[in-house]
């Protein structure tokens, strides 16, 4: 009998991903609706895009384990950014 101990692995840290897919629905979701769409959408999406990029990191270094929320998280975020683009464009008059 020996009393090895076992390693200790470290706990994920899967917060950045998680939050980034959650802020990119919720962009998603709020991009379509003019003026109110802005001021959610916008901060939404840019939470989504920077949790989505420091979610990619963590998995790459090993540290989280959820690269399918975080890349999801980030792409929905860069979609609703590009949404309420066209969507200012298009309803606010330029004169």
């Amino acid at each position: 009998m020996t009393d090895d101990p076992q390693p200790i692995r470290p706990e994920t840290r899967n917060g950045a991903g998680s939050t980034a897919f959650i802020a990119g629905i919720i962009a998603a979701v709020f991009a379509f609706i003019p003026f109110i769409g802005e001021f959610v959408a916008i901060p939404a999406g840019l939470i989504a895009v920077v949790g989505g990029w420091i979610g990619l990191d963590r998995v790459d270094r090993g540290v989280a384990t959820n690269r399918r929320d975080a890349l999801i998280g980030a792409g929905l975020g860069i979609a609703a950014l590009f949404v309420v683009f066209l969507v200012f464009a298009a309803t606010y008059d330029a004169t």
